[in-house]
């Protein structure tokens, strides 16, 4: 275990675990004073049973699995993880597990910090900082804590100074100089820091406290010198609080329809910006100038618009307790009206060159006239034309009505001038050619922010459905207040304001109706708020996780674009524009509702394809073990490099299956071929054989009954196969082989030798025997197995590759990890097209002061001998806490076996990291737990063994059956 641990401390980057002395009474203490890094943490609890027993939004967000799919799921096969290692020639890349890796580091009792490079629900390699601490006591598990570490990295940590924890971040110029931040652990303390115990699960926060003060709470890493304790910095920390007092400061969305009153001054335009109207100010003077000829066609136009905006239909309509500042618009040619109105927003848009007064209230507050469109598509004014100041100003466009008819081909909307077409047409035309041009969706939501910043918006994201990421099908229902929105792609121009406090990319954020990207979600239609003023940014940020998010977008224009493709809602593209340019308005809106519709089937098909991919890996992974099992007496590890680099499984296979009596089975095979079908034709193999394993047949008879399985499957179904069965108390090693490459033992000179066992022919050839062997094998050699694209060298003899292996390649001091790296180093080429699979297991055997074994006569009075030799066994290990227990289960199998033995009963003990309970008889009939409604004064064995025992399991043999079972040994 000790080696184990060494090379999985090997494997992660940056390990920062260190011995600590203990620590009693670990409680939550105040919060602390100085300089702490205010982190994104994301805890995970582990049970003892290796189930995930605590998963929270920040895991959510980090990871994207949902709690509801994680919580009491087995937490390995949930992250996989995959160590990319330099191996001479080659480049070796190992799959392993999150947990599993995690788990082992933590083995010996102590906390572990460092850094590990997992893989997410999205397919992506994540790069995590994690605090592992194995919790104290008989409960067990395992508490982990995981933060980003991609902008630690690049940006830097917050900090939080003083008592009252105040904020602050890297200046821009000190930022990139973080690459050499990682995970560390402070001193044991009695004083877990308050904000950090609010963190834990509530129903194990004793255990975690307690885990947190002996191992030391968490710490950044800054350079050989400074480490810094680390304090969660939670998205929603302050919002109850918050939004407890806003409807004192800002009036609530039913107070603000029963406002009735004049609108809000406009905004002053800072000296030094640029005007925030739509037309510079020469034209604004011409147009004050021609305003009275023109009064009577601009009446005319305003009133024909408000009829429009009359006959929306109902269902479209927000509710009169939906938000107030904005209205869904209608892009021209969709064949629905509606118009850029913002109630209750503070106007940026100054008022029209007529000089006629602001339209009267609404129910809303006031109401904002509807954006002049004659602005470029930046967002920026046009140039001023060469006309003569004098010369009268052309009327302003105005919408022609609205037509259940798509407009014809090659124009926008009525509303737009040629000149104005031909920039859109060039800005749809280069969302054309650049976004959708991989089929990964995170980067094709980047692609379509990056079109868009700085040449059309100051800030742009993409939140997507989670459900449709995280789902293989899509969802029934339509969007609601309740619909989980994901953040998967960010941008915003630099040069211009302040982003800091906008959700990052990985975010989850449910957008209620009342916010404009609620509603553009859930009415399918573009929302525009030309200018948001203060109350709806209150309760947008609010909706986000906390009112600090509010100056993002006060002041702003913004535009709500949703992503819908072939029939259904992805998500939603958003806009913010900063004062110093035109706000957004109808034009805008038309052509990046077209935008949106092309960039949404190319994330559409992004996400068809990743969930295509999604169920080939899943199937894949589930093919080829990750972990190796944990078996005593016996050191196993191995590797697997598919032919294919584009596939993380072939025809090749290897597995370890414990058998009764601590015994392993080692297990190599190849099948014939490549491509998808040898890899289906190997799962079914590879599950075969864990069947008949199961059944503890011998290797000769195992190899027989496999190959009657391939016929029934086809004939096209080839393949070798070796199957070894090692003993580790009787020290034997019993093999068989189906036409498949001889393995080496190494022993413990280090000597290597090509077993001769018969070679028997191919699974599937039928007709021919499969006949076993058996060898002594002494404690420390090796047993190594692979399949022949590690030995067969293109155009040479295999002879050659396996002479190398059985060469002094392999020292018998080094670990089964270590033995692997060494012979993918010396043996294996990039160059090769064949999948290769090794397997190295070292014997160390099993001690005879372990293991206890009796014989046992049909006779009920054994029972009682049954009792006093167990109970004298157990105290001779000094393990008399676990007596009672282990008399009484096996009390209940040994009656069960006299009842129905003909001949022989054995009862065996072996005391390994757990002690292991072995009943066997001549019967072969296998017991069967019945319903506790069923059961009468007798055949509640079973159910006694259920309830008290860690594990259990019955099992065939040779001749007859054993019945089994294991208890965790008492703490020293």
């Amino acid at each position: 275990m000790a080696a184990r641990r060494e090379q999985t401390e090997s494997m992660v980057a940056e390990s920062n675990s260190t011995p600590r002395p203990a620590a009693d009474g670990p409680a939550p203490g105040d919060h602390p004073t100085g300089v702490a890094a205010l982190v994104r943490l994301a805890p995970v609890l582990v049970d003892r049973s290796g189930r995930i027993a605590q998963w929270g939004r920040a895991a959510e967000e980090l990871f994207g699995h949902r709690a509801d799919i994680a919580h009491d799921r087995p937490a390995s096969g949930l992250l996989p993880a995959f160590e990319s290692r330099v191996l001479g020639r080659c480049s070796v890349r190992r799959a392993c597990d999150t947990f599993d890796t995690l788990a082992e580091l933590t083995s010996a009792g102590r906390p572990w910090a460092g850094r590990l490079t997992v893989t997410d629900r999205e397919e992506h390699q994540r790069d995590v900082l994690w605090w592992a601490y194995p919790l104290p006591g008989p409960s067990g598990g395992l508490l982990a804590l995981a933060a980003d570490a991609r902008p630690l990295r690049t940006v830097g940590p917050r900090l939080a100074l003083g008592e009252r924890l105040l904020p602050f971040s890297a200046a821009p110029a000190a930022r990139g100089g973080f690459h050499g931040l990682t995970a560390a652990l402070t001193a044991p303390t009695d004083r877990v820091p308050e904000p950090l115990a609010r963190l834990l699960p509530a129903a194990h926060r004793a255990a975690t406290l307690a885990a947190i003060g002996l191992g030391g709470p968490p710490a950044l890493r800054l350079d050989a010198v400074t480490v810094l304790p680390v304090l969660p910095a939670d998205a929603q920390t302050g919002t109850a609080h918050a939004a407890a007092g806003i409807s004192r400061r800002y009036p609530t969305p039913q107070q603000r329809v029963a406002r009735v009153g004049p609108p809000p001054p406009p905004e002053q335009t800072p000296p030094g910006r640029r005007p925030a109207a739509p037309f510079p100010a020469q034209r604004e003077a011409a147009q004050r100038e021609a305003a009275q000829r023109e009064a009577e066609q601009r009446d005319a136009a305003r009133h024909e618009a408000d009829h429009r905006e009359a006959h929306v239909p109902d269902t479209d309509r927000p509710e009169a307790t939906d938000l107030p500042a904005a209205r869904p618009v209608a892009a021209a040619g969709s064949g629905a009206t509606g118009s850029a109105t913002a109630a209750g927003a503070s106007p940026s848009v100054p008022p029209p060159a007529s000089g006629r007064e602001a339209p009267a209230p609404t129910g809303g507050g006031a109401a904002i006239d509807r954006a002049p469109v004659e602005s470029a598509a930046d967002g920026h004014p046009p140039p001023p034309t060469d006309r003569a100041p004098d010369a009268p100003a052309a009327p302003a466009p105005v919408p022609a009505p609205a037509s259940a008819e798509a407009p014809p081909s090659g124009r926008l909307g009525p509303f737009l001038t040629n000149g104005q077409a031909g920039e859109q047409l060039a800005l749809l035309n280069e969302v054309g050619g650049k976004v959708g041009t991989t089929l990964d969706l995170g980067f094709t939501a980047h692609e379509l922010c990056k079109v868009l910043v700085p040449r059309v918006a100051d800030f742009a994201c993409v939140d997507l459905v989670d459900g449709l990421i995280s789902d293989s099908e899509l969802p029934v229902a339509r969007p609601d207040d309740d619909t989980m929105l994901r953040r998967v792609a960010l941008v915003y121009n630099e040069t211009g304001g302040a982003w800091d406090h906008v959700l990052t990319e990985g975010s989850l954020v449910s957008m209620p109706r009342r916010t404009p990207p609620g509603m553009a979600l859930q009415l399918n239609q573009p929302v525009l708020v030309p200018v948001v003023s203060a109350d709806v940014a209150v309760d947008y940020a609010i909706a986000l996780g906390g009112v600090r998010l509010a100056p993002v977008v006060s002041g702003r224009s913004m535009l709500v674009v949703p992503l819908s493709a072939r029939g259904t809602v992805l998500g939603i593209l958003k806009l913010l524009r900063l004062p110093d340019r035109a706000p957004f308005d109808e034009s805008d809106a038309a052509t990046l509702k077209e935008l949106a519709v092309r960039a949404a089937l190319s994330l559409d098909n992004a996400r068809l394809h990743r969930a295509e991919a999604r169920v080939a890996t899943t199937l894949q992974r589930s093919m080829i073990p990750t972990r190796p099992p944990q078996i005593p007496g016996v050191q196993i590890a191995h590797r697997y490099l598919p032919g294919d680099p584009k596939a993380e499984v072939g025809g090749d296979w290897f597995d370890a299956i414990q058998l009764p009596g601590s015994r392993v089975a080692l297990v190599v095979g190849d099948v014939m071929g490549h491509g998808i079908h040898s890899a289906a034709a190997m799962g079914r193999f590879r599950t075969a054989m864990q069947t008949l394993a199961a059944l503890d047949l011998p290797p000769g008879q195992l190899l027989r009954h496999l190959d009657n399985l391939a016929h029934k499957l086809g004939d096209d179904h080839l393949a070798t196969c070796l199957y070894a069965v090692y003993d580790p108390i009787n020290r034997t090693c019993e093999l068989a082989s189906a036409g498949h490459v001889p393995p080496v033992l190494v022993h413990p000179d280090g000597t290597g030798e090509l077993l001769e066992i018969p070679a028997g022919a191919p699974i599937g050839v039928g007709g021919v025997p499969f006949v076993a062997k058996t060898i002594d094998v002494s404690d420390g050699s090796m047993l190594v197995l692979c399949t022949d694209g590690l030995v067969e060298v293109r155009g040479g003899d295999i002879g050659a590759g396996l002479a190398a292996l059985c060469g002094n390649l392999i020292d018998p001091q080094q670990s089964p990890e270590q033995a692997c790296d060494v012979v993918l180093e010396r043996l294996h080429t990039d160059d090769r097209k064949d999948d290769v699979a090794l397997l190295v297991a070292r014997f160390d055997g099993v001690a005879p002061s372990e293991v206890a074994t009796w014989d046992l006569t049909v006779d009920q009075s054994e029972v009682r001998r049954a009792r006093s030799l167990v109970r004298e066994q157990l105290a001779g290990w000094h393990l008399e806490a676990i007596s009672d227990t282990t008399e009484l289960l096996v009390s209940e199998l040994v009656t069960n076996a006299v009842r129905v033995a003909r001949d022989r009963v054995q009862l065996q003990l072996i005391r390994v990291d757990k002690l292991l309970v072995e009943v066997s008889d001549d019967n072969h009939n296998l017991p069967s737990l019945e319903p506790a409604e069923q059961l009468g004064e007798t055949g509640r064995g079973l159910t006694l063994v259920t309830k008290l025992a860690e594990r259990w399991g019955t099992a065939r043999k040779a001749v007859g059956k054993v019945v089994w079972f294991e208890l965790p040994l008492p703490h020293a």
